[in-house]
Protein backbone atom coordinates (compact mmCIF):
# COMPACT_ATOMS: atom_id res chain seq x y z
CA UNK A 1 0.00 0.00 0.00
CA UNK A 2 1.43 3.16 -1.13
CA UNK A 3 1.64 5.86 1.51
CA UNK A 4 -0.42 8.65 2.16
CA UNK A 5 0.58 11.77 0.26
CA UNK A 6 -0.59 15.70 -0.03
CA UNK A 7 -2.27 16.56 -3.33
CA UNK A 8 -3.49 19.35 -5.05
CA UNK A 9 -7.43 19.01 -6.24
CA UNK A 10 -9.53 20.76 -8.05
CA UNK A 11 -13.33 20.73 -9.11
CA UNK A 12 -14.98 19.02 -11.74
CA UNK A 13 -17.50 20.92 -13.93
CA UNK A 14 -21.20 20.60 -12.51
CA UNK A 15 -22.77 22.47 -15.43
CA UNK A 16 -25.74 20.97 -16.80
CA UNK A 17 -24.76 22.22 -20.14
CA UNK A 18 -21.19 21.51 -20.74
CA UNK A 19 -20.98 20.14 -23.29
CA UNK A 20 -23.19 22.88 -25.92
CA UNK A 21 -20.71 25.26 -23.89
CA UNK A 22 -17.59 23.31 -24.48
CA UNK A 23 -18.20 22.58 -28.03
CA UNK A 24 -19.39 26.66 -28.60
CA UNK A 25 -15.58 27.60 -26.85
CA UNK A 26 -13.66 25.36 -28.97
CA UNK A 27 -15.33 25.81 -32.39
CA UNK A 28 -13.85 29.05 -32.42
CA UNK A 29 -10.61 27.62 -31.51
CA UNK A 30 -10.98 25.40 -34.55
CA UNK A 31 -11.55 27.92 -36.84
CA UNK A 32 -8.41 30.09 -35.32
CA UNK A 33 -5.98 27.08 -35.35
CA UNK A 34 -6.65 26.03 -38.58
CA UNK A 35 -8.94 23.10 -38.41
CA UNK A 36 -12.39 24.10 -39.43
CA UNK A 37 -13.09 26.57 -41.98
CA UNK A 38 -15.54 29.67 -41.04
CA UNK A 39 -18.89 29.17 -42.24
CA UNK A 40 -21.09 32.30 -42.49
CA UNK A 41 -21.41 34.24 -38.73
CA UNK A 42 -18.77 32.57 -37.91
CA UNK A 43 -16.07 34.52 -35.96
CA UNK A 44 -12.73 35.86 -38.09
CA UNK A 45 -11.21 36.65 -34.35
CA UNK A 46 -10.89 34.88 -30.89
CA UNK A 47 -10.02 36.73 -27.75
CA UNK A 48 -9.84 35.25 -24.47
CA UNK A 49 -10.70 37.34 -21.91
CA UNK A 50 -10.78 37.15 -17.69
CA UNK A 51 -9.09 38.91 -15.03
CA UNK A 52 -6.14 38.15 -13.00
CA UNK A 53 -5.90 38.96 -9.00
CA UNK A 54 -6.83 40.58 -6.43
CA UNK A 55 -3.43 42.19 -6.67
CA UNK A 56 -2.41 42.63 -2.87
CA UNK A 57 0.60 44.72 -1.83
CA UNK A 58 2.25 41.55 0.01
CA UNK A 59 5.36 39.56 -0.25
CA UNK A 60 5.28 36.97 -3.23
CA UNK A 61 7.45 33.99 -3.12
CA UNK A 62 9.83 33.25 -6.08
CA UNK A 63 13.14 33.99 -7.82
CA UNK A 64 14.04 37.15 -9.06
CA UNK A 65 17.51 39.11 -9.90
CA UNK A 66 19.25 40.15 -6.86
CA UNK A 67 23.31 40.78 -6.37
CA UNK A 68 25.02 38.05 -4.94
CA UNK A 69 26.28 38.44 -1.32
CA UNK A 70 29.65 37.84 -0.67
CA UNK A 71 29.53 38.50 3.15
CA UNK A 72 27.58 38.93 6.28
CA UNK A 73 28.88 42.92 6.32
CA UNK A 74 29.48 43.62 2.76
CA UNK A 75 27.31 46.75 1.95
CA UNK A 76 28.20 46.77 -1.93
CA UNK A 77 26.33 43.10 -1.83
CA UNK A 78 24.07 43.01 1.28
CA UNK A 79 22.37 39.71 1.41
CA UNK A 80 18.93 39.61 0.49
CA UNK A 81 16.02 40.61 3.30
CA UNK A 82 13.82 37.96 4.53
CA UNK A 83 10.41 38.34 3.31
CA UNK A 84 8.13 40.14 5.95
CA UNK A 85 4.69 39.31 7.46
CA UNK A 86 1.76 41.30 6.21
CA UNK A 87 -0.77 41.15 9.09
CA UNK A 88 -2.31 44.24 7.36
CA UNK A 89 -2.58 45.83 4.42
CA UNK A 90 -4.92 48.81 3.95
CA UNK A 91 -4.24 49.86 0.74
CA UNK A 92 -6.88 47.93 -1.08
CA UNK A 93 -6.60 45.63 -4.08
CA UNK A 94 -5.80 46.04 -7.97
CA UNK A 95 -7.31 43.94 -10.43
CA UNK A 96 -5.64 43.34 -14.36
CA UNK A 97 -8.27 42.66 -17.15
CA UNK A 98 -6.71 41.32 -19.20
CA UNK A 99 -7.36 40.05 -23.19
CA UNK A 100 -5.18 37.33 -24.78
CA UNK A 101 -5.61 37.73 -28.73
CA UNK A 102 -5.39 34.48 -30.31
CA UNK A 103 -5.20 36.23 -34.37
CA UNK A 104 -1.88 37.55 -33.62
CA UNK A 105 -0.83 36.33 -30.00
CA UNK A 106 -0.57 39.24 -28.05
CA UNK A 107 -1.59 39.78 -24.52
CA UNK A 108 -3.57 43.55 -23.24
CA UNK A 109 -4.65 44.50 -19.88
CA UNK A 110 -5.79 47.68 -17.70
CA UNK A 111 -4.90 47.31 -13.70
CA UNK A 112 -8.42 48.48 -12.27
CA UNK A 113 -9.19 49.15 -8.80
CA UNK A 114 -12.85 47.24 -9.63
CA UNK A 115 -14.14 44.67 -11.65
CA UNK A 116 -17.54 45.64 -11.58
CA UNK A 117 -19.84 45.62 -14.95
CA UNK A 118 -19.11 49.16 -15.79
CA UNK A 119 -15.44 48.19 -15.56
CA UNK A 120 -15.75 45.23 -17.73
CA UNK A 121 -17.71 47.15 -20.36
CA UNK A 122 -15.00 49.96 -20.44
CA UNK A 123 -12.51 47.21 -21.01
CA UNK A 124 -14.91 45.45 -23.98
CA UNK A 125 -15.05 48.75 -25.76
CA UNK A 126 -10.79 48.63 -25.49
CA UNK A 127 -10.92 45.17 -26.83
CA UNK A 128 -13.09 45.74 -29.58
CA UNK A 129 -11.71 48.71 -30.84
CA UNK A 130 -8.72 46.62 -31.68
CA UNK A 131 -10.47 45.22 -35.16
CA UNK A 132 -12.24 46.91 -37.81
CA UNK A 133 -16.54 46.64 -36.78
CA UNK A 134 -16.77 43.81 -39.71
CA UNK A 135 -15.02 41.68 -38.34
CA UNK A 136 -16.85 39.52 -36.19
CA UNK A 137 -15.17 39.00 -32.84
CA UNK A 138 -15.46 35.63 -30.45
CA UNK A 139 -14.92 36.80 -26.99
CA UNK A 140 -14.24 33.64 -24.58
CA UNK A 141 -14.56 34.18 -20.88
CA UNK A 142 -15.87 32.58 -17.86
CA UNK A 143 -19.05 33.20 -15.62
CA UNK A 144 -17.84 36.22 -13.54
CA UNK A 145 -20.77 38.38 -12.73
CA UNK A 146 -19.53 41.11 -14.50
CA UNK A 147 -19.37 38.89 -17.68
CA UNK A 148 -23.12 38.36 -17.72
CA UNK A 149 -26.38 39.98 -19.03
CA UNK A 150 -29.46 39.38 -16.04
CA UNK A 151 -32.86 40.15 -16.36
CA UNK A 152 -31.74 43.46 -13.90
CA UNK A 153 -28.88 44.65 -16.45
CA UNK A 154 -28.62 43.20 -20.01
CA UNK A 155 -25.63 45.40 -20.63
CA UNK A 156 -23.07 42.87 -21.78
CA UNK A 157 -25.91 41.51 -24.56
CA UNK A 158 -26.68 44.34 -25.57
CA UNK A 159 -23.14 45.53 -26.20
CA UNK A 160 -22.39 42.49 -28.12
CA UNK A 161 -25.05 42.64 -30.55
CA UNK A 162 -24.61 45.70 -31.20
CA UNK A 163 -20.93 45.60 -32.14
CA UNK A 164 -20.43 42.02 -33.73
CA UNK A 165 -19.25 40.24 -30.86
CA UNK A 166 -20.39 36.62 -30.14
CA UNK A 167 -20.06 35.86 -26.41
CA UNK A 168 -18.82 32.41 -25.43
CA UNK A 169 -19.12 31.19 -21.80
CA UNK A 170 -16.87 28.36 -20.90
CA UNK A 171 -18.87 25.87 -18.46
CA UNK A 172 -18.87 26.15 -15.05
CA UNK A 173 -14.74 24.89 -13.41
CA UNK A 174 -13.71 24.76 -16.09
CA UNK A 175 -10.94 27.59 -16.58
CA UNK A 176 -8.98 24.90 -18.66
CA UNK A 177 -10.89 25.96 -21.62
CA UNK A 178 -9.59 29.55 -21.66
CA UNK A 179 -6.21 30.10 -23.04
CA UNK A 180 -5.74 33.03 -21.85
CA UNK A 181 -4.81 30.95 -18.26
CA UNK A 182 -1.15 30.21 -18.94
CA UNK A 183 -0.70 33.60 -19.93
CA UNK A 184 -1.16 34.44 -16.45
CA UNK A 185 1.13 31.78 -15.28
CA UNK A 186 4.18 33.58 -17.44
CA UNK A 187 3.20 36.93 -16.39
CA UNK A 188 3.44 35.59 -12.39
CA UNK A 189 6.68 34.06 -13.33
CA UNK A 190 8.49 37.24 -14.87
CA UNK A 191 6.52 39.93 -13.76
CA UNK A 192 5.58 39.12 -10.07
CA UNK A 193 7.57 36.52 -8.35
CA UNK A 194 9.98 37.49 -5.50
CA UNK A 195 8.32 40.96 -5.72
CA UNK A 196 7.33 43.48 -2.49
CA UNK A 197 6.09 46.50 -3.57
CA UNK A 198 5.22 49.37 -0.77
CA UNK A 199 2.48 50.90 -3.52
CA UNK A 200 -0.02 49.42 -6.33
CA UNK A 201 2.18 51.52 -8.87
CA UNK A 202 5.06 49.70 -9.15
CA UNK A 203 3.15 45.52 -9.41
CA UNK A 204 0.81 47.98 -12.46
CA UNK A 205 4.10 49.17 -13.66
CA UNK A 206 5.50 45.70 -13.73
CA UNK A 207 2.25 44.27 -15.23
CA UNK A 208 2.61 46.48 -18.06
CA UNK A 209 6.22 46.59 -18.77
CA UNK A 210 6.05 42.56 -18.84
CA UNK A 211 2.71 42.87 -22.05
CA UNK A 212 5.05 45.51 -24.01
CA UNK A 213 7.91 42.70 -23.52
CA UNK A 214 5.80 40.28 -24.03
CA UNK A 215 3.90 41.11 -27.20
CA UNK A 216 7.63 42.16 -28.81
CA UNK A 217 9.14 38.73 -27.75
CA UNK A 218 6.14 35.97 -28.57
CA UNK A 219 8.79 33.48 -29.49
CA UNK A 220 10.79 33.98 -26.90
CA UNK A 221 12.18 30.61 -25.88
CA UNK A 222 11.95 30.85 -22.08
CA UNK A 223 8.24 32.88 -22.45
CA UNK A 224 6.93 29.98 -24.82
CA UNK A 225 8.52 27.22 -22.41
CA UNK A 226 6.63 28.85 -19.27
CA UNK A 227 3.20 28.70 -21.31
CA UNK A 228 3.67 25.58 -22.82
CA UNK A 229 3.75 23.80 -19.34
CA UNK A 230 1.27 25.94 -17.90
CA UNK A 231 -1.00 24.99 -20.87
CA UNK A 232 -0.30 21.27 -20.10
CA UNK A 233 -0.99 21.19 -16.31
CA UNK A 234 -3.90 22.77 -17.18
CA UNK A 235 -4.75 19.89 -19.54
CA UNK A 236 -3.34 16.70 -17.22
CA UNK A 237 -5.67 18.09 -14.39
CA UNK A 238 -8.32 17.08 -16.90
CA UNK A 239 -6.91 13.76 -18.96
Amino acid sequence: MSPFQPIKSWKSSNDPDYEAKAKRVQEPYDIVDGKAEPGDGDPEVVICVDEFGPLNLQPHPGHQWAPAATGPEDQDAPRRRRRRATYKRPHGVRHLMAAYDLSNDNLYGHVKAHKRRTDFLAFMRYVRSLHPMNQRIAIVMDNDAPHLSTKVDSRVGDWAAANNVELAYVPFYSSWLNRIEPQFTALRYFALNGTDHPSHKDPGSMIRKFIIWRNNHTTDPKLRKVIRRASLIKLAKVA
